[in-house]
């Protein structure tokens, strides 16, 4: 019984170590600061909310003026509930001046304890300063991660 403890416990502490050393806090310069980089692909700081005994990390991957849709990594982890919520309907985009926008398509499988997808909206036409994800219901509480453009 101990070793079976010590076994898990060692294989938790091993994925939490490889997941934050593997995890890009990249932030780039806005792009709109300065026109003549605009078409540069951008490296967005990923965000990180631990809740509930669930962690969410998200990740802009695609928030660029020219893009067509907007896409969001999001991992999902935790050993205590079942993460099958359609993120489609959890999940809102809201800019700087309030405005909301309803997700368009999940990427990723539909439940499990460690999910990971690629949440998919709209093109915001005019820029926005900020952008703020928010996520409810996964764990009974609203996640928002914020990044200013």
């Amino acid at each position: 019984m101990k070793k079976s403890v010590i076994i898990i416990l060692s294989f938790v502490a091993f994925m939490g170590g490889f997941l934050i050393l593997n995890n890009p806090k990249t932030v780039s310069t806005p792009a709109q600061n300065n026109p003549d980089i605009s078409d540069t692909p951008q490296k967005w700081e990923s965000k990180i909310d631990e809740q509930a005994s669930i962690t969410v990390t998200v990740t802009p991957i695609d928030i660029l003026s020219q893009s067509k849709e907007w896409k969001f990594d999001i991992i999902m982890s935790t050993h205590s509930v079942e993460l099958d919520q359609d993120m489609t309907k959890v999940a809102i985009l809201i800019d700087n001046q309030g405005k909301e926008y309803k997700a368009l398509n999940w990427e990723g499988p539909s439940g499990g304890h460690h999910r990971e997808g690629v949440l998919i909206f709209s093109q915001i036409t005019s820029i926005p300063k900020s952008i703020e994800l928010k996520i409810s219901d996964i764990g009974d509480v609203v996640r928002s991660f914020v990044w200013q453009l």
